[in-house]
């Protein structure tokens, strides 16, 4: 009896163990989601500063930019790897908490992000526009403004524009 005791004592120690390092684990997983709001934030402004910089030197888009242009496509690069690298960390931190959550099926505490069934009571609006990882468009936005950059700096380079 004794014996059967310890182990169960033992269990018990070793969830709580579990519970911790999910805890952290949440908590790292948590503190990403301002990181990659910010990139986002500071990828939008940097791109409408460099549009603004092309407007402002009153050439507009032409062959002499091309500095601006190729600045924005390394900009944009730097970006993606930024957010893809900050996306993946995320996403093994998440692979852990799921790990956790798979071996305590029935302890609510480590089944915190399970949020299926509360998300299908939201509005269908909020489910429409909120459906939608932020990991897509926080990964393609950049890539996307890098080709766009890189379109313009090729067609500047062989055609010219605004000229």
């Amino acid at each position: 009896m004794l014996v059967q005791g310890e182990v169960a004592t033992e269990q018990a120690a070793q969830v709580e163990r579990d519970f911790e390092t999910y805890k952290i684990l949440l908590d790292l997983w948590s503190q990403e989601n301002p990181i990659k709001t910010t990139k986002l934030q500071v990828l939008l402004v940097v791109n409408g500063l460099l549009v603004s910089a092309i407007n402002v030197s009153g050439e507009g888009f032409t062959a002499d930019q091309w500095f601006m242009y190729l600045a924005g496509v390394i900009f944009n690069l730097i970006w993606t790897f930024s957010i893809g690298r900050t996306a993946l960390f995320q996403e093994a931190w998440q692979v852990k908490l799921r790990k956790l959550r798979d071996r305590y099926p029935d302890d609510p505490r480590f089944s915190i992000l399970e949020t299926r069934a509360e998300r299908g009571q939201a509005a269908w609006i909020l489910r429409a526009f909120g459906g939608i990882s932020s990991r897509w468009y926080l990964l393609f936005s950049p890539f996307l403004f890098a080709v766009i950059w890189l379109v313009i700096l090729i067609f500047s380079r062989n055609q010219g524009i605004g000229s």
